[in-house]
């Protein structure tokens, strides 16, 4: 249910942002909210709790974003009180977010590497993933895993390529698990 209200909202703001050709200002402002309410549990606490009322919560979100977010962006949030869903409104904003990346073809890759790569080898990677997929441009978020032994692994969205020495190895030891020895 509340990946249907994640959607519902999310692809709402998304038209309004098409509509008004303000993708990429929404876009930022989605981001420095989230980001806020990240940083600051009281206030999620606040828009959330079941003993303040609407009206003192819509004030809240007046005074914290009036003027530093737009107008539309604002509104956005107060609609989102009003109709009772302030407990989803971060998944909502990442909904939106993700909604404008794939827009914007930016994609979103976790490299997992049994080393730290150099920046000339982190470029690399990201030119070959611009190279074979259709994305323009990629968010690289890299980790370092010294279990998986060399090789590497990418995960964008739900595909993963997994080269790691320690799959190729429980691979190995699979199929040869399965070898059934015959006798004479």
């Amino acid at each position: 249910m509340a990946k249907l209200v994640d959607k519902t909202y999310g692809d709402a703001l998304f038209e309004l942002a098409l509509e008004n050709g303000q993708i990429n200002t929404y876009f930022e402002e989605c981001q420095s909210i989230l980001e806020i309410l990240g940083k600051n549990e009281e206030l999620m606490k606040l828009l959330t709790h079941p003993k303040i009322s609407k009206e003192e919560k819509e004030q809240v979100i007046e005074n914290v974003f009036k003027g530093r977010v737009s107008d539309d962006v604002t509104g956005f949030l107060v609609l989102i009180l009003k109709k009772d869903r302030q407990t989803v409104i971060p998944e909502i904003l990442k909904y939106f977010i993700d909604r404008v990346k794939e827009f914007k073809k930016i994609g979103v890759a976790f490299v997992t590497t049994a080393v730290p790569l150099d920046e000339a080898m982190k470029k690399s990677v990201e030119k070959k993933l611009i190279a074979t997929t259709d994305y323009k441009s990629f968010e690289m978020n890299y980790n370092v895993d010294k279990d998986i032994i060399g090789g590497m692994i990418i995960r964008i969205g739900d595909r993963v390529v997994d080269s790691s020495i320690r799959s190729k190895i429980e691979s190995m030891a699979k199929e040869l698990y399965d070898v059934r020895l015959t006798t004479m």
